[in-house]
């Protein structure tokens, strides 16, 4: 699969802003999101190849968006990197639990984003 389009999704706008750099950097559509709600309705409406998911978040955490996602059919094939400060090797593992495809400790660097999607 060619990624082409992403769904960044985090509550901090400087957190977004780097995802959106890098990815535009690399030729792929951005699409922003600022909380869990939003998000799954982005998913569902725009169909995006990946999702960059924070799991702290105000209305609902990442961990209940993928959950949200994973009941759709249309959205729940859409593959999940969650991206989070809590880098600690439960917090992965959990991660991978819920439904993550990969985990990218903040702050995301370059090669950290592109090395995942690259997995895809």
């Amino acid at each position: 699969m060619t990624v082409r389009k992403v769904l960044c999704v985090d509550d901090s706008a400087s957190d977004l802003g780097i995802l959106q750099n890098i990815l535009m950097a690399a030729n792929i559509d951005v699409l922003l999101a600022k909380h869990g709600r939003e998000a799954i309705q982005y998913a569902k409406a725009e169909r995006p190849d990946l999702i960059f998911l924070d799991i702290i978040m105000p209305d609902m955490d990442g961990y209940a968006v993928i959950r949200e996602l994973q009941k759709a059919p249309a959205t729940k094939i859409i593959p999940v990197i969650f991206v989070s400060g809590k880098a600690q090797k439960a917090d992965q593992i959990w991660a991978t639990l819920q439904g993550g495809k990969g985990f990218i400790a903040k702050p995301v660097s370059e090669a950290a984003v592109l090395a995942a999607l690259n997995k895809f």
